[in-house]
């Protein structure tokens, strides 16, 4: 890496590997470029549920009792076990206490700027345009308002659709 010049921010050097598709001064962009590259929405949700994982208790105060194994019979075929479950997450309480460790005061049931913001990600009109994109939005980019609310909504329900839960009065 090369400097422009004294006091100036490092210049990315020419050291492109087109075989990793890989570029060293990347580094200096760090996660934003891999959070960018999931996908807003992806990084909403994996802020939302990865925290949730964090704070889920790791102990039952009640152990669970082995059911009795089942007694196999000649002409029964193999039983699969079912997939499992997906995570189911509690997504108003995990925002809830993100809230009340912040030091801003932060609107997240009615402001997806509020919500980007508590989750850690760039809520710049130009991140929620591409957010919008993203969610397939149709309506005019230009009357942010609009969009705001929609964007809300459709992420509420997304995180809905993927495990979280939500309360009724948020959805709509």
């Amino acid at each position: 890496m090369r400097l422009a010049g004294e006091g100036s921010i490092p210049l990315p050097s020419t050291d492109f590997d087109p075989a990793s598709n890989h570029h060293p001064s990347w580094a200096l962009i760090g996660s934003n470029l891999q959070e960018r590259d999931m996908g807003i929405f992806s990084n909403i949700m994996s802020k939302i549920f990865g925290h949730a994982s964090k704070t889920a208790p790791t102990t039952s105060a009640v152990k669970p009792v082995p059911a009795p194994a089942p007694t196999p019979t000649p002409s029964a075929a193999p039983i699969s076990p079912a997939p499992p479950r997906p995570q189911v997450v509690d997504v108003t309480a995990v925002l809830d206490e993100l809230a009340a460790d912040s030091p801003q005061k932060l609107d997240w049931r009615h402001s997806i700027v509020d919500l980007m913001k508590l989750v850690g990600l760039e809520s710049s009109l130009s991140e929620r345009k591409a957010l919008a994109d993203e969610l397939g939005y149709t309506g005019d980019k230009g009357d942010s308002a609009t969009m705001n609310i929609w964007l809300h909504r459709q992420v509420i329900r997304k995180l809905s659709e993927n495990g979280g839960k939500v309360p009724a009065e948020l959805m709509d």
